[in-house]
């Protein structure tokens, strides 16, 4: 059975049992009456076929009885869904950026990483924003869905149960890559979230393994950006094509780019990967998609500076 770790879980379980329940009852309450009148009414047992009249009792309760199974359904799955979007005033308040194909999230004290990390028994609200095309965010283990619209903020809340590392998926086709748009959400300790919150102040740590540094360097900062920002789903660092060219060996590289329209041939410098950052139909890598929103906004000058050191270690 499908892991159950939110406040949600239960309640969206049991309504699913309920349909459940109802469609096995009718499934076997209709083909059941169709057999018997199969073999009771067929032309051996009933040679001379009747007419059937009108039955006042009979139309009535095929009337009601559908009718309240319907209303029940919806009720149980209404006073769900009204709790889903009745958000506690102590919730601990997360805002979630997608794109493709990837989740940021990004903390009140500057912390931005691409796993989400929240604190056991903690109201959790994630205020959910997508910087291109329509996402859905989905948590399995919590039994929540929500749709990311484009310029309109979206939310949704939770309070986790227990500890562990959850699944994170995008439930809503968003391109080429949407198959590879997943995160996790880890479920911590009260004591490990405020260590690891309070470590990750403006320092976005982005892994298990990076967390164990107590420094960061240019070049590990960079690395941490490029996953932030989803760059890994369409660039590659081991030379695998993906939507866009490969990290690898990139920095330095001889490049034929579309600039205004015509063919051009440069090298992968400090001011070409500046420019495809900030502007990314500047020049086009030839081949490949413009699919990559600028990120001048969202970038500062040193941040783009750790992004060049860290692509200059990827030979």
């Amino acid at each position: 059975m499908l892991t159950a770790a939110g406040n949600f879980a239960e309640n969206v379980d049991n309504v699913f049992i309920l349909i459940l329940v109802i469609s096995l009852v009718l499934l076997v309450g209709i083909t059941g009456l169709m057999i018997y009148f199969v073999i009771r009414y067929n032309s051996k047992r009933n040679p001379n076929p009747t007419d059937i009249h009108g039955h006042a009792l009979l139309e009535i309760l095929w009337t009601v009885i559908p009718t309240l199974l319907v209303l029940g359904m919806f009720y149980f799955g209404w006073i769900n869904f009204r709790d889903m979007r009745d958000v506690p005033e102590d919730a601990l308040e997360i805002n979630v950026t997608a794109q493709m194909w990837a989740w940021a999230y990004h903390y009140e004290n500057g912390a931005s990483a691409d796993t989400l990390y929240v604190p056991v028994n903690q109201n959790i609200k994630l205020n959910l924003h997508s910087r291109d095309v329509l996402h859905s965010y989905y948590i399995p283990a919590f039994r929540l869905k929500f749709d990311v619209v484009p310029v309109t903020n979206q939310y949704l809340w939770f309070k986790p149960d227990r500890v562990g590392r959850f699944n994170v998926l995008c439930a809503e086709y968003c391109g080429l890559q949407h198959s590879y748009m997943f995160s996790s959400i880890v479920v911590l300790s009260e004591e490990e979230y405020n260590t690891w919150y309070n470590k990750n102040a403006q320092t976005a740590d982005m892994t298990d393994e990076d967390s164990k540094e107590d420094t960061i360097g240019n070049a590990a900062r960079g690395a941490q950006l490029v996953r932030i920002n989803g760059c890994l789903a369409c660039h590659s660092t081991d030379g695998t094509k993906l939507v866009s060219n490969s990290f690898k060996g990139l920095y330095g590289k001889k490049t034929i780019v579309i600039t205004d329209g015509k063919e051009r041939e440069l090298t992968a410098s400090d001011d070409y990967i500046r420019r495809s950052i900030r502007d990314p139909a500047s020049d086009l890598a030839k081949g490949f998609p413009n699919l990559m929103p600028p990120l001048g906004d969202k970038l500062s000058d040193e941040d783009i500076n750790n992004i060049i050191a860290y692509l200059k270690e990827i030979k």
